[in-house]
């Protein structure tokens, strides 16, 4: 599995370095200088590179690091600043722009993806998400759980029981094998939940589990039993193959402009890679609220109004579309992101599985 993982991380960081530093060197006006060119050789016809497009003039300061750093990563000389109020204001304005050709002007929607995902993995891993979550059961949810297994477990053995005493005398026992087994199902799931959430220590019997398939009955019997460890992979996971949300969510748009042949693949993938940068950039900035305000409700109310909202107007402004005609395609796009979403989920849970 770690050549998996080593492959989410190689794609991830030639996704970054691709999107920082998309060409050899980024036409901008600088100082040049005469000779050849310190990278290819090649001789310099004013002040940048003909052949490999690097400057002529290098700088070799502290001050100069942190500028092209500041650039490569958030565009800061002016990019940034004119791509997210467009991004949060005008979603298909900027869209329908940068596929139309003004790309200097804008940060690309790979790179402000890519940065806003190691953003909230940051923001994350400093102050938490934007709600609470822990999988750990309140004390009267344990005590609850408690008596639920104790209670199956009475009742398994009262029918234990019962069927020994229909064998012994001859009876059939298809009915009270039936109940047995079910019994022994739910007992086995609320063990499962008990675990995962605090409520049962170690020391209780070994969870039976049997798919037909060795490798996940191992592997859900671990989750079982370390479900923290678990959660650490889904979250480095989730940070490795964050790409992977783009090629899943792309298909489903493209259904939705099927019949409409000016529309192509490109379009669709800038739509959905800004799409996601706003998203996640959404979630960012709600992470860094909660703990100013105390509460996740503020949260949870922006993030159910705040989505649609900002599809319908990407779509609107993206693909020319009528306000109906947005507003459907905003309903099936809800619908959409709830499967590629599931689907992203399922690969998580995969690589956490075998990781």
């Amino acid at each position: 599995m770690s050549g998996i993982e080593g492959v989410g991380e190689a794609v991830t960081g030639g996704l970054a370095a691709r999107a920082v530093e998309p060409a050899a060197g980024e036409a901008k006006r600088d100082e040049g200088g005469d000779g050849n060119c310190l990278n290819c050789g090649a001789a310099l016809v004013g002040p940048h590179c003909h052949q490999c497009g690097q400057r002529g003039h290098i700088h070799r300061t502290l001050h100069a690091f942190w500028h092209d750093l500041l650039h490569g990563v958030l565009h800061f000389e002016g990019k940034i600043w004119r791509t997210l109020p467009l991004l949060a204001r005008r979603p298909g304005a900027l869209t329908r722009r940068f596929i139309e050709g003004e790309r200097a002007k804008f940060v690309s929607p790979l790179a402000l993806f890519l940065f806003s995902v190691f953003l909230m993995f940051g923001v994350f891993g400093t102050v938490g998400g934007p709600f609470r979550m822990d999988v750990s059961a309140s004390p009267e949810a344990r005590a609850e759980m408690g008596r639920s297994a104790d209670a199956l477990r009475r009742r398994a053995d009262g029918l234990e029981l019962q069927r020994r005493a229909l064998a012994a005398r001859g009876r059939p026992t298809t009915d009270v094998d039936a109940q047995l087994a079910g019994t022994r199902r739910q007992l086995r799931g609320l063990e499962t939940v008990r675990r995962i959430t605090g409520s049962a220590k170690g020391g209780g019997p070994e969870l039976t589990i049997d798919s037909g398939w060795p490798w996940l009955d191992r592997s859900v019997r671990n989750v079982a039993e370390n479900p923290k460890l678990f959660a650490y992979k889904l979250q480095g996971s989730a940070y490795k193959f964050s790409w992977a949300l783009i090629p899943i969510s792309v298909p489903f748009v493209w259904l939705m402009f099927a019949w409409r042949r000016r529309f192509k693949a490109y379009d669709h993938v800038v739509f959905v890679t800004y799409s996601m940068a706003f998203m996640t950039l959404l979630v960012v900035a709600l992470s860094l609220i909660r703990p100013l305000i105390g509460s996740d409700r503020p949260g949870a109310l922006a993030l159910v109004l705040l989505p649609p909202i900002h599809m319908y107007l990407q779509l609107k402004g993206a693909y020319a579309l009528s306000r109906i005609g947005a507003l459907w395609r905003t309903a099936a796009l809800l619908v959409f992101a709830g499967l590629a979403g599931l689907l992203y989920f399922l690969l998580l849970i995969t690589m956490g599985l075998l990781g």
